[in-house]
């Protein structure tokens, strides 16, 4: 929130939310909601203008001082600063085929994960015998698996009813709590006898079944669900940098949070391990590590000499018991009441709220009203110039036909059609910036979209010539923001055995890109003029991605609602070339600028035809109902794209219902618009097979209609 002059911030990170493990156990027995112990790492990011790369890296290249990725361009970095905590390592024991175990982490899936293990372990145990509960068995007492079987027994009562399961914690040690006071241990046994949880001290697990759970001892007993919650070790991402370890693989650092193998690399929380002093793994280490990380970080950038690191000998230990009390120790002294609940309740919401404030950071004050206003315009191609403006210019430019332009501005489809000595070139061209803050995903996508137009004319791309404007900088960062992009681009165009053939780069105020696109025309042209009445129309991808790449801009936009729509953004409309081999489509067009209402009465008027769309079988993205009713986001294009709304008949239907406005919302690498003459379930099959699990039938051709600027798209429910 408070930026490094000349310094960019990049978070990398396997899942886009991070998760609070100190309220894990209050949102299993229903304390809290599972969005409260969530930080959305992509609006988080948004907000302060970081980076976000939500993705696990596999290696770090200690020597180029470099993060590797499966499938993405390496990352350079200045300093590095791994804090990705531990995970539950299975060991010694033997799991069965069919065995319902459930770990602990990762966090962010545990509830889905659980749930879904629960419904298992009660078939189950109703298949065996119908009569008998179903047994649920924690393996690991230590304070964290202690704090999940009480909030879990309160969930389990919920989900199955009292008397309908048994509960089991089994521990190694002689009592439950490790490194809690014999007093507190005490309390602890007491409240689980109390809340009928079957407590097995020094005792270990050998096997685990799909039917039992086998001790070391040798007995056996019915096991319908375990969950492995003992204590945490170092990942083998971890164990993989080549730097000093402890004895378990964590990273060994110095009280400055530097590893003692490299100054450019920190390592905090769990992930480190002071070298001369070290500490339990516990999350308060990792709180208190943080503004000395912070410091450092500032320090090392600007050659100055470096903090230390002093962690603290003892602090507070809340256990929350799941019933409105919890178990509190400090200074020798342990107490289990409401009070302390209470306090527990109050310092971790006061935490979370302090990384759950997504409101963007201010502007400095220097723009004008203006300037702030095209700042926050949109991107992608939200950022086009509306439909009217083109048209009135194109008009004026009187454009003299040549003979070798065989489709072109005279009848605009979606690319042009060359002649040439040896057969047709269809060419198109597409740019616009950034929609958002990964070079590598914006390259992806500029390459897919400008691609685009040539699939849907029926051409398979050959060549690509980039145009680019990187924003001001240091040549070193804009190296690597043009390495990342056009990576990305040769990634996509390398899937359509295309290739990268040149292009020109200049300075900007902001990252924007594109591609001139030639390609062979492999069948006949595509045309958008060629819709006959009763073919049925076909919508490949859902609408709304303007409304979420404007709310993303003011950080408004979840992590899952981002994530899916990104997904889907990236499927390639290539299959249009698989579709055109059958004789079952009669048109088509993509989706971009001018939304679902204007690309679709683009082909009706070319086609001199018709339609009647179904507004309820058009999908939307996740998320577009709420930001567009509750936040009022709309996209800066979507109001020019509406001046066509008197070409439409819509009968009661409400023209600021959501799913309408959402007509007009500019797509960027939108799914296909597809006519089809012949078998449509066909068609529908292809696209499934290919991803595109959102394809649906929105309307039909209902007649002929030959008269410009008139009501040819009737829109009903």
């Amino acid at each position: 929130m408070k930026p490094i002059k000349d310094a960019r911030l990049v978070c990398v990170s396997n899942f886009p939310r991070v998760t609070y493990s100190g309220m894990l156990p209050g949102v299993l027995s229903r304390q809290y909601q599972q969005d409260q112990m969530e930080i959305d790492l992509v609006r988080l990011c948004n907000s302060v203008g970081s980076r976000l790369i939500p993705q696990a890296p596999v290696q770090v290249d200690v020597k180029e001082r470099q993060l590797l990725f499966s499938d993405r361009p390496p990352l350079k970095y200045d300093l590095l600063s791994i804090g990705i905590g531990s995970e539950p390592v299975i060991e010694g024991i033997e799991v069965g085929d069919g065995a319902n175990l459930v770990r602990i982490k990762p966090m962010q899936t545990l509830l889905q994960r659980l749930h879904d293990a629960i419904d298992t372990a009660t078939i189950h145990a109703k298949q065996n015998d119908s009569q008998r509960p179903v047994r649920v068995f924690i393996i690991g007492g230590g304070v964290g698996g202690t704090e999940v079987v009480f909030c879990l027994n309160q969930r389990l009562k919920e989900l199955m009813g009292e008397g309908n399961f048994e509960l089991s914690i089994v521990h190694g040690g002689e009592s439950l709590g490790n490194g809690l006071l014999p007093g507190t241990q005490k309390k602890i046994a007491a409240e689980i006898e109390k809340a009928g949880v079957r407590s097995l001290t020094k005792t270990r697990v050998a096997r685990i079944t799909q039917e039992e759970i086998e001790f070391t001892s040798g007995v056996t007993e019915p096991c319908d669900l375990a969950i492995w919650a003992t204590h945490a070790k170092a990942s083998d991402f971890l164990k993989s940098i080549e730097l000093p370890h402890d004895e378990r693989g964590f990273l060994l650092i110095r009280d400055t949070l530097q590893s003692i193998g490299d100054d450019h690399i920190f390592a905090v929380g769990d992930s480190g391990t002071l070298e001369h002093s070290p500490s339990p793994k516990a999350g308060v280490y990792a709180v208190r590590q943080g503004p000395v990380l912070w410091k450092n970080l500032k320090n090392a950038l600007a050659n100055r000499p470096l903090e230390k690191f002093k962690p603290q000998k003892g602090f507070l230990k809340l256990l929350n018991l799941g019933d409105g009390r919890a178990v509190g120790e400090y200074r020798g002294i342990s107490l289990a009441n409401n009070a302390m609940w209470k306090l527990k309740d109050r310092i971790d919401v006061k935490f979370m709220k302090m990384y759950q404030n997504y409101k963007p950071m201010e502007m400095d004050g220097s723009m004008e009203p203006d300037e702030l206003e095209n700042h926050m315009r949109c991107v992608g191609c939200g950022g086009k110039v509306g439909g009217s403006v083109l048209s009135r210019v194109l008009k004026r430019l009187n454009i003299q036909p040549h003979e070798d332009i065989i489709l072109g501005l005279d009848r605009p489809d979606d690319a042009a059609v060359i002649r040439a000595e040896f057969g047709q070139i269809t060419l198109t061209t597409d740019f616009f910036a950034a929609p958002f803050d990964d070079p590598w995903i914006v390259g992806r996508l500029t390459a897919l979209n400008s691609a685009s137009d040539c699939f849907a004319m029926g051409g398979q791309p050959t060549a690509a010539l980039a145009h680019i404007q990187l924003p001001y900088g240091k040549p070193r960062r804009q190296e690597e923001e043009l390495f990342e992009l056009l990576s990305g681009a040769q990634y996509e165009f390398e899937q359509m055995n295309a290739s990268l053939a040149g292009g020109h780069t200049i300075e900007g105020p902001r990252l924007t890109s594109g591609f001139t696109v030639a390609a062979k025309q492999v069948f006949p042209i595509s045309s958008k003029a060629d819709l006959e009445p009763g073919d049925e129309i076909i919508l490949t991808k859902p609408i709304g991605s303007g409304v979420l790449l404007a709310a993303a801009m003011q950080s408004l936009c979840r992590a899952e609602q981002f994530q899916s729509m990104v997904q889907q953004m990236l499927l390639s409309n290539q299959v249009a070339l698989e579709l055109l081999q059958g004789e079952q489509v009669s048109g088509l067009t993509d989706v971009t600028g001018f939304g679902l209402a204007g690309h679709l009465l683009e082909m009706l008027r070319a086609s001199e035809v018709s339609a009647d769309i179904v507004l309820d079988d058009i999908a939307i993205y996740d998320g577009v109902d709420s930001l567009t009713e509750t936040a009022g986001i709309e996209s800066t294009l979507t109001s020019q794209n509406r001046e066509i709304e008197n070409q439409i008949i819509v009968n009661h239907i409400d023209a600021e219902l959501t799913k309408f406005k959402a007509l007009f919302d500019p797509q960027t690498c939108g799914g296909l618009l597809i006519g089809v003459s012949g078998n449509s379930e066909q068609v529908l099959d292809i696209l499934f097979e290919h991803g595109f699990e959102k394809a649906a039938k929105i309307g039909r051709v209902t007649g002929k209609c030959s008269i410009d600027n008139v009501q040819r798209l009737k829109v009903v429910t």
